[in-house]
């Protein structure tokens, strides 16, 4: 919140979060619902500024992305994802 954009490839994993919202934010942002082992239950693509979307079953976490970056991984209902750490 309070940022112009998200820089380049990054994102923001927030741990525990059954939903988000955008009200305070400046830009639209995908948001990718996953369960306890990373397995995507939802995606929410291009939320715009006050904007609200929730994952009612099985979310433990979400994964807020540049808009278009879901899109563009074809991210999908029952992928599984791993966090890769450098």
């Amino acid at each position: 919140m309070g940022r112009k954009e998200l820089p380049g490839d990054e994102g923001l994993l927030i741990k525990p979060s059954t939903s988000v919202h955008t009200i305070f934010m400046r830009f639209a942002i995908d948001v990718v619902f996953l369960d306890k082992s990373l397995r995507v239950v939802k995606v929410s693509p291009d939320m715009r500024p006050l904007r609200f979307a929730a994952a009612f079953r099985g979310a433990c976490s979400a994964l807020e992305l540049n808009t278009g970056a879901a899109v563009a991984a074809r991210v999908e209902k029952g992928d599984q994802l791993a966090i890769i750490e450098d």
